[in-house]
């Protein structure tokens, strides 16, 4: 039988944040092969800009995420087999596990794992960034004005999980 990353772990509360496993759907690396231009027919398939560095395009359901240099995560559908002329298409749907954490201390519980200034002013709605969460390599999307979409290997779920209930707690813990 088929268990998500953090076996359907129901939504954890600490403090003023939540912690919620999501299912993005398909999963699919997408990266352009040299000299082609996929903006126009990415857009006609999915209804979404390419994104730019440092950012995602789309909404929950259908998200296009920067993941690296010339690579971008669709996250949602499948992909239209029509972009394999454009670029390379990789299925990462069991690599990864995502979490989105929210609350009204988010930018606090993130600060104590994220080496990256997440504040609102300058991490804004659609940001993203492939950094580091304490020692994982991770994809960090701002999503929401108190919510942020988190992404790292599948195999790093546990540790995920308890470093960011960690990070809740200290947070919680000062009040």
């Amino acid at each position: 039988m088929a268990k998500t990353p953090l076996d359907d772990m129901p939504p954890r509360g600490i403090g003023s944040c939540t912690l919620e496993e999501i299912d993005l759907g398909a999963l699919t690396s997408i990266s352009p092969y040299a000299g082609a231009q996929i903006d126009a027919p990415f857009k006609a398939a999915h209804g979404m800009a390419w994104p730019a560095p440092n950012r995602a395009t789309g909404k929950a359901g259908a998200r296009a995420i920067w993941f690296g240099r010339d690579v971008s995560l669709l996250a949602g559908p499948k992909p239209d087999p029509k972009l394999a002329e454009y670029a390379a298409l990789t299925d990462q749907s069991d690599a990864w596990t995502a979490v989105a954490l929210s609350g009204d201390r988010v930018e606090d519980v993130l600060a104590r794992l994220v080496p990256l200034d997440l504040s609102v002013a300058q991490f804004k709605r659609g940001h993203t960034a492939r950094s580091q969460i304490q020692h994982m390599n991770a994809s960090v999307t701002r999503i929401g004005t108190d919510r942020f979409l988190l992404m790292v290997f599948r195999s790093m779920a546990g540790t995920l999980l308890h470093d960011l209930e960690r990070a809740m707690a200290s947070v919680a813990s000062r009040g």
